[in-house]
């Protein structure tokens, strides 16, 4: 029997806990420190599946968080405020100088080319602020303008799939000149969007399209909760907090969130998203204990399990699709559990990259992934059913699509409804029809997340480990009064539970970072100190100290992919999550009179890109050379290199090695040539379609397909200046910068 390609999409919406506490260590009522539950519940929760009912064919599994679900009740009911809704609701005359600049400093926190940009009077308001500055907004701005731009604020965070609603029309014709009353009235649409959440995602559960999922009470690392030792699985010379094993912790975490999800769903749950898809032996039991019948994970985890890594071919494809597209049965002392593994390609194309790409082309390029792996799977085992899993943040990546992907999911889903030999499925439906057959021991399930297979992200940098440590000194306080249960003292186990969330070590230290990195650093300490609070424990005095300093950091890698505008301006949330190295002032020989001061690189799945900040004033050909060389030096590759195509070279690194493919740009044309190595040492020119730009700064785009090397491949780069063909400096100085190639 021949069966079409199953394809499981997986939502996952979460959010952290935004609730501040009050001196006696209960939940503030109503304080909320942050405002993404209310903005993104507007947003991204209710349009994903509304959209997904108009294509009654696709199956598809959402999963809602507990935390996320509790926060969207509180504002549903009326009764969370957050500073940024505070002001949204107070009348303008009666703003304060701290609130005018909270409002200027924040009110533009969006991405402005799909959510600022396509409306003019929030454009204008925040090209006065980009150009003029924030002192002269506070200066020189009406009422007016600070009304407007609370209103659009707000308004910019509702989806397009409401735009028809006659009321939010009627806002968008307007455009300008909002009043107190439309920004209630806006509140009020805000409150009637997030009540259709949870009823819709139960009303098309009962109806067979979607299953929903649910996670860990408060998202917690389960496997580092257990031991924080298994940070080590992986990395075995990761340095580590104190230890904490409370494994005791991970059933109160999977009974409330059953509790919780059967309560609104009114039927057990199946499927479990550990949070940040992170697993262990130690936790299978108790998964497998409370009920759950299947898990999802990374294909790290899977290829580190297996010793297994999964090369892909020049189009990123998995070239062995047979292991990692069907689902596993794992064995435990309570029953099986099956697990799924999700492609993470394919997940962080649609994450990170279809966002910058036409709707209609981007949706081609995923169904086409999907008839290649279909076809490959046909040819290697025709009569087998497989399932491709595509598992991935269900909320943040439509701010960088136009229309909060409307368009994209538009075209996708009305081609998937269409084709007949790609069928999608929910991963329950999937696995009543054909149950896992392949085995995992499960005693030899790898111990990692969906980044790299480890858990670097939440444990091993020393600002993480200090806040293990802080949440180790309270667990063992909270241990050591056996009397307080959750019954008679609920507010010291809440504030444990949330202190116990994975999204606190996701921002402390290295990796990640916000402009709401304090907020979540002092949340954090405001959980523990809950702990404290609820037992009438003295609080320690460091939990009243940052876990870390939050100034702003020089040199880092990058954090997310990227997908800047080449057009020489340097936007600056184009750039927010590239890699960034310090030059003039900062490094070396090179010193504060330096033309080129900082270098911003950053990659996604079509282009690496590359920006230079000159010094004010500086002109190339005149205060530093005219021609800026890109040389990639491919590691541990065999292939045809040949020296740097220019003349008095230094015999030194990296200005000795051999490269592969350089790019050299005249920043005096903006002109581009390519050049590949070749036999006998030579340089041969090749067509390329890197783009150029030069205006505040230098910008550059090169796309992958001109470098022509595999995903999940290590590249080198050094950036030389020349003049007619002279060497006359290079950068970075101190080694070759580091690209992924994702």
């Amino acid at each position: 029997m021949s069966h079409p390609l199953y394809v499981a999409f997986i939502w996952h919406q979460h959010q952290p806990l935004y609730k501040s506490r009050d001196s006696s260590g209960s939940v503030s009522p109503g304080q909320y420190r942050l405002p993404w539950v209310r903005l993104h519940g507007t947003k991204d929760y209710l349009d994903l599946v509304l959209l997904l009912e108009r294509y009654p064919k696709l199956h598809q599994t959402v999963n809602l968080v507990p935390s996320l679900i509790l926060q969207l009740e509180d504002y549903i009911a009326g009764t969370a405020f957050d500073p940024y809704l505070a002001v949204s609701l107070t009348p303008t005359e009666q703003l304060d100088s701290k609130q005018r600049q909270f409002i200027v400093e924040h009110f533009f926190d969006a991405n402005h080319h799909t959510l600022i940009d396509p409306h003019p009077r929030y454009a204008q308001l925040y090209q006065q602020r980009q150009e003029q500055g924030q002192a002269w907004c506070l200066e020189n701005w009406q009422l007016q303008d600070y009304s407007d731009l609370l209103a659009w604020h707000n308004l910019a965070w509702i989806d397009p799939l409401f735009w028809d609603d006659p009321e939010i029309a009627a806002w968008l014709k307007q455009g300008r000149d909002f009043s107190l009353s439309d920004r209630q009235r806006i509140y009020t649409k805000q409150r009637q969007i997030l009540s259709r959440i949870i009823p819709q995602h139960r009303q098309m559960q009962l109806a067979g399209q979607l299953e929903v999922t649910t996670t860990p009470y408060t998202h917690p690392i389960m496997p580092l909760l257990a031991d924080t030792n298994s940070g080590q699985v992986a990395v075995p010379q990761m340095s580590l907090p104190q230890r904490f094993q409370w494994a005791e912790d991970i059933p109160r975490h999977l009974q409330k969130a059953w509790d919780l999800y059967q309560d609104r769903f009114g039927q057990e749950p199946r499927g479990l998203w550990p949070s940040e898809q992170s697993v262990s032996p130690e936790v299978l039991p108790y998964i497998a204990q409370q009920g759950f019948k299947w898990i999802c994970s990374d294909e790290a985890v899977l290829g580190w399990t297996l010793k297994h890594f999964f090369h892909r071919d020049g189009a990123g494809n998995v070239l062995e699709p047979e292991i990692l597209y069907q689902p596993y049965r794992l064995e435990t002392p309570h029953g099986d559990l099956a697990i799924v593994f999700r492609d993470h390609r394919l997940s962080d194309l649609i994450g990170f990259t279809y966002g910058s790409m036409p709707p209609k082309r981007a949706a081609a390029d995923l169904v086409g992934h999907l008839e290649a792996i279909a076809q490959s799977l046909k040819q290697r085992q025709p009569d087998q059913p497989w399932l491709v899993t595509i598992a991935l943040d269900g909320e943040n990546c439509w701010e960088f699509y136009p229309e909060d992907g409307k368009p994209f999911l538009e075209n996708l889903y009305q081609t998937l409804s269409e084709h007949t030999q790609l069928k999608l499925v929910t991963v329950s439906e999937f696995l009543d029809s054909f149950p896992a057959t392949a085995t995992l021991p499960s005693d030899k399930l790898h111990s990692g997340s969906w980044v790299d297979g480890s858990f670097t992200t939440w444990i091993g940098d020393p600002a993480k480990n200090r806040a293990w440590d802080l949440l180790a000194e309270a667990r063992a306080v909270l241990g050591n009064h056996p009397e307080a249960t959750e019954e008679n003292n609920p507010a010291a186990w809440e504030a444990l539970y949330a202190a116990e969330g994975s999204d606190w070590f996701w921002w402390f230290g290295e990796g990640h970072s916000s402009n709401q990195d304090a907020i979540f650093d002092q949340l954090f300490r405001e959980h523990l100190c809950g702990i404290y609070q609820a037992l009438n424990e003295p609080i320690p005095p460091h939990l009243y100290q940052p876990v870390e300093a939050h100034e702003m950091r020089a040199d880092h890698r990058p954090q997310s992919f990227i997908h800047p505008v080449i057009n020489g301006m340097g936007d600056e949330q184009d750039w927010d999550k590239a890699g960034r190295l310090e030059v003039g002032g900062a490094r070396g020989t090179m010193h504060n009179s330096s033309a080129i001061q900082r270098l911003w690189y950053g990659v996604d799945h079509l282009n690496f890109y590359l920006r230079l900040d000159f010094q004010t004033g500086v002109q190339p050909g005149r205060d530093f050379p005219p021609q800026l060389n890109l040389l990639w030096f491919y590691p541990e590759r065999t292939m045809h290199n040949s020296p740097m195509p220019l003349e008095n070279l230094p015999d030194a690194p990296p200005m000795n090695y051999m490269f592969h493919h350089q790019l050299e740009i005249n920043l005096l044309t903006q002109s581009v040539q390519f050049q590949e190595a070749g036999e006998h040492l030579q340089w041969h020119p090749r067509v390329s379609r890197s783009q150029v730009a030069i205006e505040r700064c230098l910008e550059v785009a090169v796309p992958w397909a001109d470098l022509q090397v595999p995903p999940d491949y290590p590249l080198r780069l050094t950036l030389i200046l020349s003049d007619a063909g002279r060497f006359q400096s290079y950068l970075p100085e101190n080694g070759l910068i580091p690209i992924e190639v994702p």
